[in-house]
């Protein structure tokens, strides 16, 4: 016996608007590269909306925060910086001036369910490209000919995008999981859940992620042995 192996299953409950999702994102990817080969996961990407009331012109970025939390224009700029070199150390880029509006997430979520469908991996790569399009490149996640793009680009068939947006296609279905996470207690995002009994909530430093990666691992009954 040369070693063993597990696999997990990975929930990652997170909304395309949330900053600290693309850096918790980051941080377990690069844990879960650490563990590799002997931890290997599938990870499922879960709908969150922050602002799910948010019409769909958006909210000027300074405006939103300032009424949310009351933060001036120089604490959200310490924020801003402070997630930008947080995001660097797991290989993010967020753009220095920061998201010009705050938009509704909920089609975003909608095409991610989708995607999920004909593929995790496929919906992985979606979900990479939505953060990079909002947080790097700053464009509205919330338009339809940057989802149907972005959708393309993750290898999905862009006709069939163009159609689910132009429906209420999976709307029920986004919701209906929203709602589940929301009443298990999740109010607050990136929430990792990992093989549905594991919590680990906010962005995480690597070191975080890696340490419970094999502490579960090394609990999972699921382990099998690899010659």
């Amino acid at each position: 016996m040369a070693g063993m192996t597990s696999h997990l299953k990975i929930d990652f409950v997170s909304d395309v608007s949330c900053p600290w999702c693309a850096v918790g994102l980051g941080s377990l990817e690069a844990a879960l590269r650490r563990v590799a080969p002997g931890i290997t996961a599938e990870l499922h990407f879960q709908p969150f909306e922050l602002n799910p009331q948010m019409p769909p012109e958006g909210q000027d970025t300074f405006e939103h925060l300032n009424q949310k939390y009351g933060s001036t224009r120089e604490q959200q700029a310490e924020s801003r910086e402070m997630i930008r070199q947080r995001g660097a150390e797991v290989g993010f880029e967020f753009s220095p001036e920061g998201r010009p509006r705050i938009y509704n997430t909920f089609d975003a979520h909608r095409l991610l369910h989708w995607a999920e469908l004909e593929s995790p991996a496929r919906q992985a790569a979606l979900k990479k490209l939505l953060l990079k399009a909002y947080f790097t490149d700053r464009q509205n996640p919330s338009d339809h000919e940057v989802l149907v793009r972005l959708a393309a680009e993750a290898g999905l068939d862009a006709a069939r995008a163009r159609e689910i947006l132009a429906s209420d296609e999976f709307a029920r279905e986004t919701r209906e999981r929203e709602r589940m996470y929301t009443d298990a207690g999740i109010h607050s995002v990136p929430a990792i859940i990992i093989n549905d009994q594991h919590l680990i909530s906010g962005g995480q430093p690597v070191e975080v992620f890696e340490r419970a990666l094999r502490q579960i691992a090394g609990a999972a009954p699921a382990s099998v042995a690899v010659a």
